[in-house]
């Protein structure tokens, strides 16, 4: 039987997939965290056992399928060669799999108690997205500015009108009785040193930018950083402009546990991990994306995801939300919400179309992302972390921060500096005592297949091997 089916008709398989976003909104209202892990593996066998052990973890879990970075880069020949070959890959390869081999990956796991997210990374995702359209796989991530500058030379204007494209395909999925979801990367730029203001502003921007072609059902992030209380003054700030910019209902929240310079020590990685799992409760976040202890070591295995898992759902379990969760303006005007609100408001000043005003907004400097070196990006400003280990700007070049900003705080960025900095979480978490006890069964947590590849991938990816 031919499964693959085109574009307009339906699948066999995953035909009516359930709305991640409603997923996730009515797990995390019935008291829960949703975890997620960030694994992706070349072989479906793999893949499969990948999807299979998260949605065994105890834990509230839903599942993801990273794409290996030739796959990003759009280089299939790389892919066809490295399959041929039996090279490990760094992801999964969905374009260049036959469609029926990705539905048997699927088959049995995905359903209305767990749904799979499709990550990527890619500013020229049209394969991708056609992959995802035909398979009904109807959850993915991403955007026209957070999977552009970061990570390649895709002029900005390329990536803004694929992923035009791309959301107006993808909210097609709509009209065959699929509801399809995007999550914004906007709120993790580089992973770290882009302030909190910056992150929410660019998270917000392109859930909007999203909804304007189309996607209703939209989840927007954001990466936990350098302070915990300048964090939590993030995500509230980011929930009350979400209601107070966005024209749909159906959104939520999702931390990222830290993406720069990872703990060496499992005291220092498992603490960092449960503070973002902390984070996400006490702010009122739906779901939380872990790191494993193997970050600054190895490729993690599965069992390594699995552990991160069920030791984010642990301590989540212990914490209560803050009393502004329920309503994130009660928490006032921050300093953080004011910056973000002057950055939305005047990228939206210039004009209708969300995509356009990106681009305006890059080209005059009213958004510039510290230390991206972006051919489009203006790269006038800068950023450093302050004696109460907050992250501020030190130059806002032409954005319009300058009457918000606190010029008090702010120094000359050096070398030396810069290097501190962006070891800085690392060197905190590993000096700090085990305040957090290791899970006990974190090294007896077994998954077959027990073997991990040689994996390889692009060169320049953002992705580390196996995760994304």
């Amino acid at each position: 039987m031919n499964l693959a089916g085109r574009e307009g008709s339906p699948a066999v398989l995953g035909e009516f997939p359930v709305d991640f976003g409603r997923f996730v909104r009515e797990a995390a209202g019935s008291g829960g965290l949703v975890v997620q892990p960030r694994m992706g593996f070349g072989t479906p066998t793999e893949m499969r056992a990948g999807l299979a052990a998260t949605k065994r973890a105890p834990a509230r879990t839903v599942g993801t399928v990273t794409l290996d970075s030739f796959t990003r880069v759009g280089e299939l020949e790389a892919v066809e060669h490295a399959l041929r070959h039996g090279i490990g890959l760094n992801g999964y390869p969905i374009v260049t799999y036959p469609d029926e081999v990705t539905r048997s990956v699927l088959q049995g796991i995905r359903g209305a108690d767990f749904p799979v997210q499709v990550r990527h990374g890619s500013a020229t995702p049209m394969d991708i997205f056609a992959s995802l359209v035909r398979l009904r796989l109807n959850a993915t991530e991403g955007g026209p500015v957070s999977y552009c500058l970061p990570y390649g030379r895709t002029p900005l204007a390329d990536s803004v009108r694929n992923w035009e494209h791309c959301s107006r395909r993808y909210a097609r999925l709509r009209d065959l009785g699929v509801e399809p979801h995007v999550e914004t990367f906007g709120g993790c730029m580089l992973g770290q040193l882009c302030p909190p203001s910056q992150l929410i502003a660019i998270s917000l921007l392109e859930a909007l930018f999203f909804h304007h072609h189309g996607v209703r059902s939209l989840s927007l992030s954001y990466a936990q950083q350098t302070s915990h209380e300048q964090d939590r003054e993030a995500v509230l700030a980011l929930r009350r402009l979400c209601a107070e910019f966005l024209p749909t209902d159906n959104w939520h929240i999702v931390v990222y546990a830290y993406m720069g310079v990872f703990p060496v020590t499992e005291h220092g990685a498992y603490g960092l991990l449960g503070d973002a799992a902390r984070l996400a409760v006490e702010t009122g976040a739906a779901r939380l994306i872990v790191k494993t202890v193997a970050e600054s070591r190895r490729i993690p295995t599965v069992a390594d995801n699995v552990a991160a898992l069920s030791h984010a759902d642990t301590v989540a379990r212990g914490v209560r939300p803050l009393p502004e969760a329920g309503d994130p303006a009660a928490a006032g005007d921050s300093r953080t919400y004011e910056e973000a609100r002057s950055l939305v408001e005047a990228v939206l000043n210039l004009g209708d179309d969300i995509g356009r005003a990106l681009l305006d907004a890059f080209r005059t400097g009213c958004l510039d992302i510290p230390y991206c070196v972006h051919p489009d990006n203006a790269q006038r400003s800068r950023s450093f972390i302050d004696a109460d280990g907050r992250l501020e700007w030190a130059d806002t070049g032409r954005m319009p921060l300058g009457h918000r900003v606190r010029s008090r705080r702010a120094r000359t960025v050096t070398a030396a500096g810069l290097l501190t900095d962006l070891s800085y979480v690392r060197t905190r978490y590993d000096r700090e005592r085990a305040a957090h006890a290791v899970p006990a069964d974190a090294e007896r947590i077994a998954v077959t297949p027990e073997r991990e590849p040689r994996r390889h991938g692009a060169p320049n990816s953002p992705d580390r091997a196996g995760t994304a």
